[in-house]
């Protein structure tokens, strides 16, 4: 008797409960294999490029590199990659960005076991998979500008991958110093990058920046408490 080949799955989520509880499940079925937890966007983009899973379970909210701007990566260097998004939002917001990312599913974090391992199976496949709620509010609407990372643009711009992750980075309190020694650039180069991401969305201060990054999705409300 032949035995089915296992089903590789890489998950990045930076809440350690919720990885442990999903890896318990998924190794329990006994058609899955896990590849690799990434506890950050940037592992989650290493991770993806090193391991090749057949899918990749991404968390949008995660620290140093957001969920869209890692399926954004991981896609670039490889199209054939297969990311479900499975998240505690599922606004229309965020569900527009991460279908104009180029994610192959999305499930709400409170979906039953049996969907999860049903997605994974069919985006493995080479399908799609988005929860009944969800998949009835997929955007039709073409109109708004975005650019491949889903991320609104301002007056037709689009920000790069390195502006997308110095925005991430700033927003969520870091020095120029500290972006630096991050991306491995230097600080006349982060300044460069700010600047550029300033003239890009029309704004002229850090707090102005980081309530861009809330309302975009790019961090979570809870990340930057000194915004006013």
């Amino acid at each position: 008797m032949i035995t089915p080949k296992q089903i590789t799955v890489m998950l990045a989520e930076d809440h350690a409960i919720v990885r442990q509880g999903l890896c318990a499940l998924l190794n329990a079925d006994g058609h899955f294999k896990m590849a690799g937890e990434a506890r950050t966007g940037r592992e989650a983009v290493e991770m993806a490029h090193k391991l090749r899973p057949d899918v990749i379970l991404m968390d949008i909210a995660m620290p140093v590199l957001n969920g869209l701007e890692a399926t954004r990566q991981i896609l670039a260097a490889n199209p054939a990659a297969r990311i479900i998004i499975l998240s505690a939002h599922s606004d229309d917001e965020y569900i527009e960005r991460t279908t104009a990312a180029g994610v192959a599913g999305f499930l709400e974090k409170q979906t039953s076991a049996e969907i999860l391992t049903k997605a994974i199976r069919e985006v493995a496949k080479g399908g799609t998979y988005f929860s009944p709620a969800i998949a009835k509010r997929l955007p039709h609407d073409k109109s708004k500008p975005r650019g491949r990372d889903g991320l609104p643009m301002a007056h037709g711009a689009r920000l790069t991958s390195r502006e997308s992750e110095v925005l991430q980075l700033v927003a969520e309190g870091s020095a120029n110093k500290q972006v630096a020694a991050e991306l491995g650039i230097s600080i006349k180069t982060v300044e460069k990058h700010r600047q550029h991401l300033m003239d890009k969305l029309n704004i002229h201060e850090t707090a102005g920046l980081t309530r861009y990054a809330i309302s975009a999705g790019v961090i979570e409300s809870s990340v930057q408490l000194t915004i006013v």
